[in-house]
């Protein structure tokens, strides 16, 4: 068995507890303005590997990962598109006694093989674009459709849920963006922390580099103070731990 792959990160510390194996799937269904992988769009591009040899990588390897309650994390581009593939490489990861971890926008269909994966992840590292429909498409490209419904399905999963929410001035940093964000935490039993990413611009240069114009040229960073006014105001008003 095959995937197309982006690039690996053998010493990851912010996707998911301990250090960690981040293996970057290629292609994305998703067109973020913000994209700062903009190189992983392409369902064709990457590097081809097989199952095999990704999983001799992370074996050479496994003793650090214990050693620090580490284990594997799959990002992209969007990883699920290759759902079938990495079913079968968390049950190698898992068979390591290694913990398993997927980033998401959870933007597409809940097919038999996600479930799959699903039923084999330890943690969910799930991206919140925005809450409000418009705001969604505007940033993404894409309707909110397939995505509630990943987020319903797993709200009854035994599964550690870390959200991500990028705050991008403008879009996704107004108070009703915290109200309805916190409403949406309390909706859940499985997700232990929120982390709020500030927007950055550091993509920009992929852009260029692939020909195109970055789309939030002007676009200003956010405060640290409207960062933390925005944390703090979910700390009140939620249990979880912000990031």
């Amino acid at each position: 068995m095959e995937a197309r792959i982006h690039s690996y990160e053998t010493m990851g510390s912010v996707d998911g507890p301990g250090l960690r194996y981040v293996v970057f799937f290629q292609g994305c269904n998703m067109k973020c303005l913000y994209c700062h992988n903009r190189d992983t769009w392409d369902l064709e591009g990457g590097t081809v590997t097989t199952l095999d040899r990704l999983t001799k990588k992370v074996e050479s390897l496994k003793g650090f990962y214990k050693e620090d309650s580490g284990g594997v994390t799959v990002s992209g581009g969007e990883p699920l598109l290759q759902s079938q593939f990495i079913y079968k490489f968390f049950k190698n990861v898992h068979d390591m006694g290694l913990t398993t971890a997927v980033d998401t926008s959870g933007h597409f269909l809940l097919t038999d093989s996600v479930k799959q994966v699903l039923d084999n992840t330890d943690y969910l590292l799930m991206d919140v674009k925005s809450l409000m429909d418009d705001v969604h498409k505007k940033i993404s490209g894409v309707n909110r459709e397939y995505v509630v419904s990943f987020f319903e399905y797993v709200k009854g999963l035994d599964i550690k849920i870390w959200l991500r929410y990028v705050f991008v001035p403008g879009y996704t940093d107004s108070k009703e963006d915290v109200i309805k964000l916190c409403d949406f935490i309390k909706e859940f039993k499985n997700i232990e922390r929120v982390d709020i990413l500030p927007y950055h611009d550091y993509g920009k240069e992929k852009w260029v580099a692939l020909g195109y114009k970055y789309p939030l040229e002007d676009l200003p960073i956010p405060s640290k103070k409207a960062i933390e006014e925005f944390k703090s105001y979910i700390k009140e008003h939620t249990l979880v731990i912000v990031k």
